[in-house]
């Protein structure tokens, strides 16, 4: 950040970009408050807030958080049956589980979500993006479409010539120019809602203090602070991949916490990370910094208080070519080449459509994202178990023949669960060594596996003998075997 308030090139830049940003963000923040069932101030000044909060407190700089569709479905019912108070008591508890969740370390678990269920998340995204301006391509005056086709062709020009000014930001002054001179008749951002004429102002939400209150409406909260952290830590990861930086993914976790308490405390609904803005900030804009951020937040409030009426002709049409050119900017087109899927194991490519199809089906990306790494794990499991592989050695020592097994796999219980049938019982010597060396015990079902091969042996008066654990299957194993009951 230091380096671009150094370099007027830099912060020209980061300014700009923040500028777009804030254009960007106007109508879905107004859309998203008419899912919630709420004011379209209040999802406006949610997005003015989360933003200038989290680019003090978040750990992944240039990441755009503001008010989100994801999180409006989840707290949605909560307005509809509880009221507005209600309504802003779960943002505020949502937060506070957020803060608890990033203390306890949830972003680690960011390690267990596979690299197909992250190119599923963004190409679902992607889509969903596109298919949002839907609603403005479909019933509307025929001049759309060219004025949409004018400014696709200025964002993907534009950056072939100079990268000097953000090629968003010029697309909507041209637009929204050509417009008012020739008062051509086309929606504009003033129609899909009254935008605010004052600034935010402390909100303290009347609710009864009591268990009741925390019941109802704890459920909710628990859903929008698990959604707004598994979107915002999914898209810090993407932009860490995009600009080979590094983010700290627990002060993130938190921060989301404290941005959504802040929006809550001054009547927002709360957001999230928000991947179309982001990547309008990051990758469209070339934002690298806080300050992007922070002014994406600040612009915000400018454009909607002060100059409301002036944000208000802005044609949805520029907005939209906009959106368009993120969505393919987005999506991961090599994914879906025919080289890349004849290349891919096929277990790969099924996560990623699953991941996919969910997130379409239900319209929510943190349900598309658990999917996949249920899918994925299934699989991995299915394939893991099945390269367990027991050899049988018959040899005589010191005169005495014994039956040597090898074991060559880790054992846990999905692999071991068919070991005791990979015994010869009845044909084996009274001396069985069983070989370890090459396995690893990984669980209880592993040791009350190995139990029940032993006790098998028993049972015909043949001695069993374990050998070449290593140190850590040595001391799991000893600590549980015979101590599980059941033995067959």
């Amino acid at each position: 950040m230091l380096a671009a308030l150094k370099s007027p090139r830099l912060l020209t830049r980061e300014v700009l970009a923040g500028l777009v940003v804030a254009l960007a963000l106007i109508p879905e923040a107004i859309s998203f408050s008419i899912i919630a069932g709420v004011d379209p101030k209040v999802g406006l000044f949610s997005s003015f807030i989360m933003a200038v909060t989290i680019a003090f407190v978040g750990g992944r700089p240039a990441m755009i958080s503001a008010a989100t569709g994801a999180v409006a479905l989840v707290i949605a019912p909560v307005s509809r049956q509880y009221g507005f108070d209600f309504f802003i008591a779960t943002v505020l508890l949502a937060g506070a589980f957020q803060i608890v969740l990033g203390a306890l370390g949830v972003a680690k678990l960011m390690r267990f979500i596979p690299r197909s269920v992250m190119v599923g998340f963004v190409n679902a995204l992607a889509i969903l993006v596109f298919v949002a301006q839907f609603p403005q391509l479909i019933g509307v005056p025929w001049m759309v479409y060219p004025l949409v086709a004018g400014g696709l062709a200025i964002l993907v020009l534009l950056p072939r010539i100079t990268r000097v000014v953000p090629a968003p930001l010029v697309t909507v002054v041209i637009v929204t120019v050509i417009v008012v001179v020739f008062a051509i008749n086309v929606p504009t951002v003033g129609d899909q809602g009254e935008l605010p004429r004052s600034l935010p102002e402390l909100f303290i939400p009347h609710v009864p203090l009591t268990w009741e209150t925390f019941t109802t409406i704890a459920p909710f909260a628990l859903g929008m602070a698990l959604v707004g952290l598994m979107e915002s830590l999914l898209t810090a990861k993407l932009v860490d991949d995009i600009t080979d930086t590094h983010s700290n993914k627990t002060r993130e976790s938190w921060g989301q916490g404290v941005a959504n308490i802040v929006s809550g405390l001054f009547g927002g609904m709360g957001g999230c990370a928000v991947v179309g803005q982001t990547m309008i900030n990051v990758r469209v804009s070339g934002a690298r910094t806080r300050i992007s951020t922070f002014l994406a937040g600040a612009f915000l409030l400018i454009l909607v208080v002060a100059l409301g009426d002036v944000v208000a002709v802005i044609p949805m049409a520029a907005l939209v070519a906009v959106m368009i050119v993120v969505s393919a900017s987005a999506f991961d087109w090599h994914s879906v080449r025919p080289s890349t899927l004849r290349r891919m194991p096929l277990s790969e490519t099924l996560v990623m459509v699953t991941t996919v199809v969910a997130v379409l089906a239900t319209h929510n990306l943190a349900v598309g994202v658990v999917l996949g790494v249920v899918v994925a794990s299934v699989l991995f499991v299915r394939r893991v178990a099945r390269v367990v592989a027991v050899e049988r050695e018959l040899a005589e020592i010191d005169g005495v023949p014994q039956a040597r097994y090898t074991v060559t796999g880790e054992l846990f219980f999905a692999s071991s669960n068919d070991l005791t049938t990979q015994f010869a019982y009845a044909e084996d010597p009274e001396r069985v060594v069983i070989d370890l060396s090459r396995s690893h015990v990984w669980d209880a079902s592993s040791v009350a596996a190995l139990d029940a091969i032993t006790t098998k042996y028993e049972r015909r008066g043949t001695t069993v003998e374990i050998v070449g654990m290593n140190p850590a299957s040595h001391d799991f194993h000893g600590r549980l075997s015979g101590g599980l009951g059941g033995g067959l």
